[in-house]
């Protein structure tokens, strides 16, 4: 995965001033690094800023428990950490991060009820496929794949991107997203084999995208 984090000074014009509030707590807006929506708002001090960093999940200082609070440490739904940049002011953090599941405690991708359900299920798809590799069970196709090795997942991904081709040439448009899921499926498989993430991926095709 492309780390861009900067600690020394953080990017920006230059390091964070917590001394500007009287309470040592300073804004961090949480954003989507790929879709670059805003999730949420929280808060951190210099122990919260310095733990998302060891931990690369995005620790809070939470007001109502008065304590550092890692996001997820509960649900499991962690914010990866990707970038942290400080605002013109050094008073703000803007803090990029891939989500792991909902990001609200209602549910909700943002704090503000906003959904994007079709991401969001990719990424929990690629934590059940991780899991299957981590945690390997008899009854799971998936599991029997990773035990079969790189080249049987490579075979089975050039054998589904043929399925998409055939289907494309034909009118059967059911038939072409059914075999279009199935090679999306075997392809998340097949990054997971090689050590790599769906974000990974993303990653190159937007540095394309800049140029």
């Amino acid at each position: 995965m492309i780390n861009r984090i900067s600690t020394t000074p953080l990017q920006g014009m230059g390091a964070i001033d917590f001394t500007k509030y009287t309470d040592g707590l300073v804004p961090a807006i949480i954003q989507d690094d790929v879709t670059g929506k805003v999730l949420m708002l929280g808060f951190m001090n210099e122990a919260a800023l310095n733990k998302t960093q060891e931990l690369q999940k995005v620790t809070f200082y939470s007001r109502s428990k008065k304590r550092l609070w890692t996001k997820g440490e509960e649900s499991g739904n962690f914010l990866l950490l990707q970038e942290i940049k400080v605002d013109c002011d050094n008073d703000t953090l803007l803090i990029k991060v891939n989500p792991v599941g909902p990001v609200c405690h209602t549910g909700s991708d943002t704090c503000w009820n906003e959904k994007n359900e079709q991401n969001n299920f990719l990424h929990v798809l690629e934590q059940i496929i991780t899991d299957r590799k981590n945690n390997p069970s008899d009854k799971s196709y998936t599991s029997s794949l990773f035990k079969k090795g790189i080249n049987k997942i490579a075979q089975k991904v050039g054998e589904e991107a043929v399925e998409v081709v055939i289907e494309a040439m034909d009118n059967n448009d059911d038939l072409f997203k059914e075999e279009a899921a199935d090679l999306l499926f075997h392809y998340l498989i097949l990054l997971q084999a090689k050590g790599h993430k769906l974000n990974d991926v993303i990653d190159i095709l937007k540095d394309r995208h800049t140029k």
